[in-house]
């Protein structure tokens, strides 16, 4: 049960980031940020997403108890997936 229920948010949380560069450049927009601050918001808006989703991959390959070479491919194949545009 426990499993199920960290992949459903696990599901959610990914939906979420996949759209991050959208939202990204959304909230931008709506803040009405322009040039440098709007670079400088997007680029740091990026960089928590992906922080995020660090976070939660480390998180699923624990609970996998993943370790060494798997963990860090399993890891750097979870970011991607989760912060690439969609």
């Amino acid at each position: 049960m426990k499993k199920l229920l960290v992949i459903a948010a696990s599901c959610l949380f990914f939906s979420n980031l996949a759209h991050a560069t959208d939202a990204c450049e959304a909230q931008a927009a709506e803040k009405k940020l322009a040039g440098a601050a709007k670079n400088s918001f997007v680029k740091k808006c990026h960089k928590d997403a992906t922080a995020a989703a660090q976070a939660s991959c480390q998180n699923q390959a624990a609970e996998k108890k993943l370790a060494g070479a798997a963990k860090n491919s399993f890891v750097k194949k979870c970011v991607k997936d989760a912060t690439a545009p969609k």
